[in-house]
């Protein structure tokens, strides 16, 4: 069953919800054990063309000093100038450049390529989306649903920290996979 984003205006403000979201990243510790954490504080806005969905955007900020791998020595090494640096530099964003082959139906693939800044450093990704779909809540609000992944090389966002393993390798992996489910709400 799909569902087509359809409104009056044909093009609609949505702001993300927190409460429904999910930012999560993952990366390697020792080479063998996958660590994953997510970003708690994230707000943004997400405008959408229901004409022409690839002519939407997106803007969305996270709370750098907000993750949380469930190990409290770690983020407080995740959130020093080893890594993140939240005292220098406090969030991490995304702002979408271009939408490819977005549709306004469930289940729909796009590919969103923005500009990502961590630590004050600007690299441009590309997100493999899904549209998870619309509904109106009890409340009587609108509501939309996207996921999305994408892996990045920590290092060039200036993320360089790492001990090399009596063994061989090093202790955190450069490759971080993120993944993003996403809810927001139609701002009145």
């Amino acid at each position: 069953m799909t569902t087509a984003i359809q409104t009056e205006s044909s093009t609609s403000t949505w702001t993300i919800d927190a409460s429904h979201s999910l930012i999560e990243f993952a990366a390697k510790h020792m080479m063998i054990t996958t660590v994953k954490g997510r970003m708690a504080d994230v707000r943004g806005t997400l405008t959408v063309d229901e004409a022409s969905p690839d002519r939407s955007s997106v803007e969305v900020e996270f709370a750098a000093a907000s993750i949380d791998t469930g190990a409290e020595q770690r983020d407080q090494h995740l959130r020093s100038p080893d890594f993140l640096d939240v005292e220098k530099y406090p969030t991490v964003s995304f702002r979408s450049r271009r939408i490819e082959g977005a549709q306004g139906a469930t289940g729909k693939r796009f590919r969103m390529v923005g500009d990502l800044t961590i630590r004050g450093t600007t690299r441009e990704v590309t997100l493999d989306a899904t549209f998870e779909g619309r509904g109106r809540d009890p409340w009587g609000g609108d509501r939309i649903s996207f996921n999305a992944t994408t892996t990045v090389d920590r290092r060039e966002f200036g993320l360089t920290w790492n001990t090399a393993l009596e063994a061989g390798g090093v202790l955190v992996s450069n490759e971080v996979k993120i993944n993003i489910e996403l809810q927001a709400v139609r701002a009145a």
